[in-house]
């Protein structure tokens, strides 16, 4: 099932991850830090690195490169955490993402998107919004709301089936 309807640009905040560029919605991004403190939380989910501080916020960090099944790698100078305002079920949460490299915010014309392939890729390409295409290479804009969702759906439908029985 493709999320990918077309008809409209998008102004996304591009980045990188194990050398492929990725994009998020312009609109989602909060802000973008350097590596900061962070505090490991027992038994997360293994893609979950801990908590930060953002502004007095508690603030779950995700590494973008481990939810994608892509190998793990150190904090460089280049790395970021992108901070995103998700919709979890209609209740806005903040979450950090942590990305190898922030690029740009660039728009991507209507003209220039195509829905995600079926077979070959990589990643999940339900969490795939769409396909946007340059000159030379093509961004991956992702659906940041569905790969959050689906993660915390399934983590509490876990912990609610467990709770009824």
């Amino acid at each position: 099932m493709t999320h990918w309807t077309g008809g409209q640009s998008l102004e996304v905040l591009t980045l990188g991850l194990d050398g492929e560029i990725f994009a998020v919605g312009a609109d989602m991004v909060r802000e973008i830090l350097d590596v900061v403190t962070i505090t490991e939380v027992p038994n997360a989910r293994p893609f979950v690195n801990g908590l930060i501080n953002v502004r007095g916020k508690v603030v779950p960090l995700v590494d973008l490169r481990l939810k994608f099944g892509m190998a793990r790698k150190p904090p460089t100078i280049d790395t970021r955490i992108v901070v995103l305002e998700v919709d979890l079920d209609g209740e806005p949460t903040i979450v950090g993402a942590l990305a190898d490299k922030v690029y740009e915010v660039t728009e991507v014309a209507a003209s220039a998107q195509e829905a995600p392939p079926r077979i070959g890729m990589r990643w999940r390409s339900d969490f795939i919004r769409c396909v946007g295409k340059r000159a030379d290479d093509f961004i991956i804009i992702l659906d940041i709301n569905r790969i959050f969702a689906s993660d915390e759906r399934a983590y509490l439908g876990s912990d609610s089936q467990a709770a009824a029985q």
